[in-house]
């Protein structure tokens, strides 16, 4: 069975079942129902219309259990009303599938666990499998969800930013197991951006794609490689220009977003034959456009390191100011503005600090061996600009 295919239609059947009137988890089960009943029958009997096979099959499946749930009254308009038999409408519901799944009732873990669910088609172990949590967690966080959003119109959305920042959510959790998550994020973003005339769907599909595209070369042997040490060889040129164009044609429409903005600074990044050669100056204005649209203390952040490589690191140091100490990344911002600046006893112990306060292991040891580095050079020596 083409596994692929099957993926790509199950937010279509769903959508097609509560548009005729199923709630969406009765809806989401009889489309389940129907896969197992295909993954029997397909292989040796593959349909002519593989779309209209597992509606009508999702549609009995749905009607039997409405039948046999005598106590659930209200559903019996649904089997008084059942369609005649014919064609599937072209009508495809998986839009407004998305903005359901993303409502602002759930919380992000549960959007983003019942969008990989109903959208996505990856089943309840696989979801699991990637984000490391028991079979039996993931379940109860999907059944939570579904619950929270029955009885949902499938024709009031919620706000697009949602849709899109769950998606970005799931991007963000990169790859674990079996199930490659930023690359899900991207098929599922591809279909958002076909399906809306939304600028910011197109970019935030930019985005992913720029970022996708220097995977590759962002860990060796398990270590992270800092930008400016990546091998950009490596990096996939084709998701680039892919990425490059459909940025522009978001950015045409005239409708700024932050992820446009995002995707504009990737852009340049992914551009740029060394980060020597990388118009920092650009970067900054762009920084300075994406304020403007979210005032956030990350982007803050990440500005007053293009201000470092842009005007020098004692600019990025004072572009720091008033920034939380809390702040993620901030200790080892500053320790390599230091180590910039020439200022090595101080960058050594910082670099050493923010080792102790990474989250994760790669990080840790990357910091560390920073750390050591520095210590190393003589006190006199200055880190020149990375290229």
């Amino acid at each position: 069975m083409n596994e692929a295919l099957v993926r790509e239609l199950v937010p279509v059947v769903i959508g097609v079942l509560v548009r005729r009137g199923a709630e969406f988890t009765a809806a989401e089960d009889a489309v389940q129902e129907a896969l197992i009943r295909a993954l029997d029958t397909w292989p040796d009997d593959p349909p002519r219309d593989a779309k209209g096979w597992l509606v009508a099959v999702a549609w009995r499946k749905f009607l039997d259990a409405t039948r046999s749930e005598t106590s659930r009254r209200g559903r019996e308009f649904a089997v008084e009303a059942e369609p005649d038999a014919g064609p599937v409408p072209a009508t495809d519901d998986t839009l407004w599938l998305y903005f359901l799944c993303a409502h602002p009732t759930l919380s992000p873990a549960s959007a983003v666990a019942l969008t990989l669910r109903a959208v996505g088609g990856l089943t309840t172990g696989q979801i699991a499998t990637a984000y490391l949590v028991p079979e039996s967690t993931m379940a109860q966080r999907i059944s939570r969800a579904k619950k929270r959003i029955s009885g949902l119109p499938l024709d009031r959305p919620s706000d697009p930013s949602t849709v899109l920042r769950v998606l970005y959510l799931v991007f963000n959790e990169g790859y674990s197991g079996d199930i490659d998550l930023a690359a899900e994020a991207i098929r599922l973003t591809r279909q958002l951006a076909a399906a809306t005339a939304e600028p910011e769907a197109s970019g935030l599909l930019a985005l992913m794609l720029l970022h996708h595209a220097r995977r590759a070369s962002r860990t060796e042997g398990g270590r992270l490689v800092p930008l400016a040490e990546q091998d950009r060889s490596r990096w996939d040129t084709a998701l680039i220009a892919e990425g490059v164009v459909i940025l522009q044609a978001a950015l045409a429409r005239d409708r700024l977003g932050e992820y446009q903005a995002q995707a504009a600074i990737a852009a340049l990044h992914a551009d740029a034959p060394s980060t020597t050669d990388t118009d920092w100056i650009q970067i900054v204005e762009w920084y300075d456009e994406l304020l403007a649209l979210t005032d956030s203390p990350v982007i803050r952040l990440n500005r007053a390191v293009a201000v470092g490589e842009a005007d020098g690191p004692r600019a990025g140091l004072a572009a720091l100011a008033g920034l939380d100490p809390n702040l993620p990344r901030l200790t080892a911002v500053r320790a390599y503005l230091l180590e910039r600046a020439g200022e090595l006893t101080d960058a050594a112990t910082l670099y050493a600090e923010a080792a102790r306060a990474a989250t994760t292991v790669p990080e840790r040891d990357h910091l560390t061996r920073e750390a050591a580095r520095v210590r190393l050079l003589p006190r006199n020596a200055a880190r020149p600009p990375p290229g």
